[in-house]
C-alpha cells in the first residue's frame, strides 16, 4: 500500500520518527565527546577516532538536512519508509561503534577504534551505498544535478572504507580520515548550502 504525499502530515510524520534516530545519535557522540572535558587524565584522545568522530557528526548534520527533499517524493511505500528508518540507523550503529556503553577491556580509543574497525568501516561503506540509493528516491533530476563527482565519490569512499576495515596502518587511517573530513565539509558547502 502506497501513500498519496499531497497530505502535509505523511512527510512530517515520517521525518520526527527519523527525527528520533539522529537525536540519539547524536546525543551519543556529543555525550561522547564530553568524556574528555569531564575526564581528561582517564579518557586520553586519539585523534584518527575524534577525525571519524567528527566526520560522522557532520554527516549526520548533513544528512538530517538533505533528507528535506524527500518532501517532494509523490508516492509513500512502507518500504521506502522502512529504508529511511535503516539508513538512519546506520548512522546509530556507528555512533555506539565509536563511543562504546563501557571500556574497560581496553587500553584505550586506539587499542577499542582498531579492534573494531572492521565493524566501524564495514558500516561505513554501507552508508556510502545506501546513500546512493537514498538519493535516487528523491528522483532522477536530483540524483543527475549531483554530477559524476557524486558517483565518483561515493564509490571512491566505499572502496576506501572498506580497505580501511582490513588495513592497520596508521598513516593510512590518519590520511583517510582528514581527507574524508575536509571532502565531506568542502561537498556540503558546495552542493547543499541552501534547502531548495
Amino acid at each position: 500500500m502506497s501513500m498519496d504525499s499531497a497530505h502535509p502530515d505523511i512527510f512530517v510524520h515520517i521525518r520526527i520518527i527519523v527525527g528520533i534516530v539522529i537525536g540519539l545519535s547524536i546525543t551519543r557522540l556529543l555525550t561522547g565527546l564530553s568524556r574528555f572535558v569531564q575526564h581528561p587524565k582517564k579518557e586520553r584522545i586519539y585523534p584518527i577516532h575524534i577525525g571519524w568522530t567528527f566526520f560522522v557528526l557532520l554527516a549526520i548534520i548533513h544528512f538530517w538536512w538533505y533528507e528535506f527533499a524527500l518532501s517532494t517524493l509523490q508516492h509513500w511505500t512502507f518500504e521506502v519508509y522502512i529504508f529511511i528508518i535503516l539508513y538512519a540507523v546506520l548512522f546509530f550503529l556507528l555512533c555506539t561503534l565509536l563511543f562504546p556503553d563501557r571500556m574497560d577491556e581496553y587500553a584505550g580509543f586506539k587499542d577499542y577504534f582498531h579492534s573494531r574497525q572492521k565493524w566501524f568501516f564495514g558500516l561505513l561503506t554501507l552508508v556510502f551505498v545506501v546513500d546512493m540509493i537514498d538519493t535516487r528516491l528523491k528522483g532522477a533530476a536530483h540524483f543527475q544535478a549531483l554530477g559524476n563527482e557524486y558517483l565518483i565519490r561515493q564509490i571512491g569512499f566505499a572502496f576506501l572504507a572498506l580497505t580501511a576495515a582490513f588495513v592497520r596502518s596508521v598513516r593510512y587511517h590518519a590520511a583517510f580520515a582528514a581527507i574524508a573530513l575536509v571532502y565531506q565539509f568542502w561537498w556540503i558547502l558546495r552542493n547543499f548550502h541552501a534547502l531548495s
